[in-house]
């Protein structure tokens, strides 16, 4: 029987040409604007700061583009480094059934080949999905039990989606693919037990890195067993439970292609996507009922099984730890009637009226599935009235999507926090419209005039 790197690898060996529509194609480039303008606002975030701080110290320069800075870096490094950032807010775009953050794990690793190799816009969007293929069939038949199990899913699952797109990227073969999943498989990794730290976006930009460089090694001859994923000794046995993927990828490519049937969940807010639907609920009960920190006596959350499982600081004093905490995210949005990049700075976590009424937010998850998510929210306000709200989809998700110009707000406002003079509606003008124009010749001109380094801040 084939295994799934044979699957995998005949798949991709010729989906690099089999025609995408012009919807598929505009996902790929919302998901390059989307990660890349993520990125550029946390580019003054501490990590990425010490992330180039450490490349400029180890490693030489090359073809494709350091997004915090515009500086030349060979390929696996900039994929590294535009991970980190790009990964660092808890602002870039998610998979429901991944559990994890597609387009920073690819992303960053397809833009870096893109411009090593100098490959078209069709071609990034082609390889990206691809790559969304796999990682969704993968996920839907593996990632809720190996994210319990506390593998940071982004890093860990997303190098084989990751090594896919960049495998059709580079038009390897079915035998090249099939090395470079197994080199994949060689170095994925990351734990949830980082979240809240600089080590979760390092997780993400070793994602891309780790692909890369297995994809160009398998490129030049480097080989590993094709049982990789699913052999005795394979990454299903270690990362998950020996889970069947036959059903899963003896489908590969057909219709409707995942991009469409599962979609990408663009986020709203830039913090873990399990407190998103909470936040959509409490913020339109604010609203509705003119609602405060002093009015509101206990709020209650429940979410659909498993739905907490990320959300692991409950007394946040950062704000890298307060991303993942529903505590803070309830009390910021009844304080401030909003939360955005700001919200996060170490100094608004520390508020004493903030953490004063972190212990006032209860959270539970409800027995059942995992999938579809959902969030019920109930408020007791002081005066014996009670709240609810419940909320199945939240904004931006793949079932209520931001529109393109709500997305090119989003990134007006990254580049704002990043500090960057750039004009985001023309950039995302030329993002949408990549077909035959090289990847690179997107990225360079905005870094013509040269670009400002970052600097390093609290958060």
């Amino acid at each position: 029987m084939p295994s799934a790197s044979n699957h995998i690898a005949s798949f991709a060996a010729r989906f690099g040409g089999i025609p995408l529509s012009a919807g598929q194609r505009h996902l790929a480039c919302r998901a390059f604007l989307d990660t890349f303008a993520v990125a550029i606002a946390g580019r003054n975030e501490a990590a990425p700061c010490i992330a180039r701080s450490y490349l400029q110290d180890t490693i030489g320069r090359g073809k494709a583009t350091a997004w915090t800075t515009g500086e030349a870096l060979p390929p696996e490094s900039a994929a590294w480094l535009n991970g980190i950032a790009a990964h660092v807010l808890d602002y870039d775009d998610v998979m429901t059934p991944m559990r994890g953050h597609v387009s920073a794990a690819m992303v960053p690793a397809l833009v870096a080949l893109a411009q090593f190799t100098g490959a078209a816009g069709k071609l990034f969007s082609s390889a990206y999905v691809a790559g969304f293929e796999v990682m969704a069939r993968f996920s839907r038949v593996m990632a809720i039990e190996h994210y319990s199990k506390g593998w940071h899913s982004t890093s860990a699952l997303g190098v084989i989606g990751a090594v896919t797109a960049c495998s059709v990227l580079l038009g390897l073969n079915e035998r090249q693919t099939a090395n470079a999943l197994g080199l994949a498989v060689a170095q994925a990794g990351g734990t949830r037990e980082n979240f809240g730290t600089m080590a979760k976006s390092f997780q993400a930009g070793q994602c891309g890195a780790a692909a890369v460089r297995a994809a160009l090694l398998a490129q030049s001859g480097f080989d590993a067993s094709d049982r990789a994923i699913d052999g005795k000794y394979g990454y299903l046995a270690l990362y998950a439970n020996n889970e069947d993927l036959s059903a899963a990828l003896g489908s590969l490519g057909t219709s409707p292609l995942e991009i469409d049937a599962t979609g990408i969940d663009v986020k709203k807010y830039p913090c873990c996507y399990g407190v998103h639907r909470a936040l959509d609920g409490i913020l339109r009960l604010r609203t509705q009922h003119a609602l405060s920190l002093e009015s509101v006596g206990s709020i209650e959350i429940t979410t659909s099984a498993r739905g907490l499982e990320a959300l692991i600081h409950a007394r946040p004093t950062t704000g890298l730890e307060a991303k993942f905490s529903m505590e803070y995210a309830m009390a910021a949005a009844l304080r401030d009637g909003c939360v955005q990049l700001a919200s996060f700075e170490d100094a608004m976590v520390v508020r004493p009226e903030i953490q004063a009424f972190l212990s006032r937010v209860k959270k539970s998850e409800s027995a059942g599935a995992a999938l579809p998510r959902w969030t019920e929210i109930k408020v007791r306000l002081r005066d014996g009235i009670t709240l609810d709200e419940r909320v199945a989809t939240a904004r931006g998700d793949a079932g209520d999507p931001l529109t393109d110009e709500e997305l090119v707000k989003k990134v007006e406002d990254c580049f704002s926090h990043g500090r960057c003079g750039w004009a985001a509606g023309r950039f995302a003008a030329r993002v949408f419209g990549m077909t035959e124009s090289r990847v690179d010749d997107l990225l360079r001109p905005l870094y013509a005039e040269g670009t400002s380094h970052p600097t390093r801040t609290g958060t």
